[in-house]
Parts: structure tokens; sequence; C-alpha cells
């Protein structure tokens, strides 16, 4: 057996392994690195490491990081609060809300799960209370998360276009985001219409419907499925705990010494609701937007300026930085370098190009194309698209080289789109987040529901990228 099939097997064995188990893919990927490149390439620890991605692992920590300190100091609930009021309390304009937030927030660098794992509890208690479907709830979380992931300063698009990029194909950072933005987006107007939301906006708004709009459930702890590749470990789980019982101390504090009878939990909520941002928020949402500038107009690295930022924020709040060190996701990081390091030791052994020689000469390009899409869709839907993007792009690249006519800017956003919009699956970290976070449905059905959909998705996305931007 040649050395280019041994580390393909071997990535195979990986995906799997992650799949079955709670394995961090990250740490098959480095072992695999090691016994791949010194037992079948003959390379020395030294070669192996020069494919960890430095830059890579400082923008991930420097993103999460930041964010993590977002989640703490209350920035992200206060700016749910107030697009929930700009939009005047209309439950029909609420999915949306969430969608566009969600979206903004992997925009912003967010990563997908750690986005799906704020906003989900959010969006599910307000459609528990609202009777809005828990099921489009969710999948507009998800597909906001998915439609914001490829913006040229996000985790995705970071990883698409360095890859992109150091392959010399050529790259059009802002057709991707848009892609991915405008095909999520659609599918959720058809998700809207065909789960009820066209009810919502006959039914207009709670007051009219003989009820106050009850206060956003910002107190309920984030519910995080603890299986598959990518799970977060217990820092943030610390740290939600935290959240949970200063918000009862405090919820306490009111009880007994609110007037009219209500109880502290509900007075805290309404003081929430209606109190302005800190300082510290402000600074927080001043920080988000100096990433964004000094990243796209001043080509500054975004791992340094993440890091910072999130300085700037540490000695505004010690107590805060403490946290939000804990809550970096180590685990994502640790897939993703993982990953990135492996393929580093396939293509120092030249297994890319003879994978991508080997498949551009089986059938038509097209035909090809398509494989690659489906093989990312449904190799994505059971484990990470962190993982498949570092992994299948790659090997796609010396087919887009090869002079096939594959148009590669249309094929790396079709590629993009596809292995990531099947996250809705409960196999995946953003399906079973949401599954964890549902309230007051049947798990079974709801199960079931997420698992039908996800399969759809499975079988059609990649048909209609293909479509949309390969083929036409």
């Amino acid at each position: 057996m040649s050395s280019h099939m041994i580390s393909i097997y071997v990535l195979a064995l990986m995906f799997i392994v992650a799949t079955v188990l709670p394995i961090n893919m990250g740490v098959l990927a480095f072992v695999g690195a090691f016994l791949v490149g010194t037992l079948a390439a003959g390379m020395t620890a030294k070669g192996i490491m020069a494919g960890f991605p430095a830059e890579l692992f400082l923008t991930l920590v420097g993103i999460t990081f930041l964010f993590a300190q977002a989640q703490n100091n209350g920035t992200i609930d206060w700016l749910v609060r107030l697009a929930v009021r700009a939009v005047g309390g209309r439950i029909a304009a609420i999915p949306w809300v969430m969608f566009a937030i969600t979206a903004m927030l992997t925009a912003m660098g967010a990563v997908s799960p750690a986005a799906v794992a704020i906003i989900a509890p959010i969006a599910l208690g307000f459609a528990v209370k609202h009777n809005i479907s828990p099921l489009m709830m969710g999948l507009m979380v998800i597909h906001g998360a998915q439609g914001g992931g490829f913006s040229p300063i996000s985790i995705y698009g970071g990883i698409t276009n360095k890859i992109v990029q150091k392959a010399g194909l050529p790259i059009s950072e802002m057709t991707t985001a848009l892609v991915s933005l405008g095909v999520n987006f659609g599918v959720c107007v058809l998700l809207f219409c065909m789960m009820g939301g066209l009810r919502l906006m006959r039914e207009g708004r709670p007051a009219a419907r003989g009820g106050a709009m009850p206060a956003m459930p910002f107190g309920a702890q984030v519910a995080v499925a603890a299986q598959g590749p990518q799970i977060y470990g217990d820092a943030e789980s610390e740290a939600s705990s935290e959240d949970k019982l200063t918000r009862q101390r405090s919820a306490d504090s009111l009880a007994s010494v609110g007037a009219g009878g209500g109880s502290g939990a509900a007075a805290l909520a309404k003081a929430e609701d209606h109190a302005g941002p800190t300082f510290q928020q402000l600074a927080t949402v001043a920080g988000l937007l100096a990433l964004g500038v000094l990243t796209l107009m001043y080509k500054l690295d975004i791992g340094f300026v993440a890091v910072c930022i999130g300085l700037v924020l540490s000695l505004m709040a010690p107590q805060v930085q403490k946290r939000a060190i804990g809550q970096v996701s180590w685990p994502e990081i640790m897939l993703i370098v993982g990953v990135s390091t492996y393929v580093g030791v396939m293509q120092k052994m030249g297994t890319i190009d003879f994978v991508g020689t080997s498949v551009a000469s089986l059938t038509s390009p097209l035909v090809v194309a398509l494989l690659l899409l489906f093989v990312g869709a449904i190799v994505s839907a059971f484990a990470s698209s962190t993982a498949v993007l570092g992994s299948l792009i790659p090997l796609a690249v010396p087919f887009l080289q090869s002079g096939t006519g594959v148009d590669p800017i249309g094929f790396i956003a079709a590629m993009a789109v596809a292995s990531t919009i099947v996250d809705v699956s409960p196999f995946s970290t953003n399906g079973a987040l949401v599954l964890a976070s549902a309230q007051g449905v049947d798990r079974d059905a709801f199960l079931r529901q997420l698992m039908i959909y996800g399969g759809a998705v499975t079988v059609i996305a990649p048909v209609v990228v293909w479509l949309l931007f390969v083929v036409l």
C-alpha cells in the first residue's frame, strides 16, 4: 500500500472515530500526523510541526477570548434586548431577530457552536412562551450562525480564505460570504412560511392577543450536549453556573425589597429589560467595531487585534477575564490546528496532488465537483464542519488547478455552503445544542424532526449549490 493511501485511510478513520466516540478529532489528527509523518513519510518531528498553523491558532484564541468576555459581561444579552425592542415586540419578527443576531456574532468572529449556545436557549425560550414552532426557531438560529460564518473576519471564512490563498487560486472573500448568507436566508424564508410564520404575522403583537410580552429568559443556562468531536469544557459550565447563581442572588434581593408582590426573578427580568448598558458593555461594542475596522480596512492581523482588545477589556474587569480564559474554545482550537497539521503532512507527502489528479481523471469535472460537495455535506453532518473545510478544500485544490473548467470561486462558495448548512443535523454540534436547549417539547419527536430535516438538507443542498454556483 502506498504512503498516499495510508494517509487517506488514516484521515477517514479519524472522521469515523471522532463521529462514533466523544474524542476530539484534533487529538487524533496530531497522533495521525506523527505516526503517518514518521512511519510512512520518513519526516522528522520538526518537519511535521512546520505544518502547525500558528497564525490560525492565534486568531482562534483571540476571537474566542474576546467573545467569551462579551458573553460574560452581558453585552450579548443587551444587544438582544435592543434588537427585540427595535421591532416593537412583534412576535413574527422575533425569529428573524434571532437569525440576524446569530449571523452577526459569527460574522464578527464567534465560533458557530458558541453563537448557537448563546442564542438558542433565548430563542427557544421565546418559542415556548409565544407559541412559535420550536423547530423553526432552532433552525433559524443555526442557519443564522452558518449564514454569517464566512465573513472575511470569521472563523470559517478565515480558514477557507487562507487555504485558497495559499494554493494560489483566485478568491473572492465577499462572494463566499454573501453566497452563504443568501442561501441560508433563502432557506429560512421557506421555513418561516412553512412552519407558522405567516400565522404569526396575522396575529401581530402579543398585546393584541390579550397578554403582555413576557420578559426574556436571559437567565436561562446554556445547555451544551457533551458529545461529538466539538464540545465545550467545564470552564463554560462553571461560568454559566456562576452567572445563574449571581442572578438568583440578585433576584432574592429584589424579592425582599420589591413592591407589588412580584417574584424576585420577574423583578430582576424587568429591571434588566429596562436597564441601560454599562460602561463595560459599551466598551465591548466599541471593541468589536474596532476589530472590524482594523482588520478589514487596515489589514491588521485579526488574532493580535482581538487579543489587544481583550486585554483592554480585561484591565477594566479582571474577574471577567479570568473566567473568559477558561471559556476559550480550546476543544475547537485543538480540533482545527490538529487537522491543519495533519493536512500539512499530507501536502508535504504529495498526497493532496495525488488525490486531486486521481479524482480529476475519473469522470467529467462537473460530476467530480458534485461528488466532492456530497462528501463534504455527508461528513460534516456527522463530524466537524471546520475539520471538513480544513481537509476537503485542500483535496480539491489540484482538481481546480488542473484546467477542468470548473470556476474555483463558485466551487469554493458551493463547498462552503454544502459543508456547513448541514449542521442542522442533531449529530452535529449545532443541532445537538438546539436539541439540548428545546423547552416544552417531546424530545424524541423533536429529535426525529431534526434528523428528517438534517437528512433532507444533506441530500438536497449539495445538488442545489452545485447547480447554482458550479453548473450555471
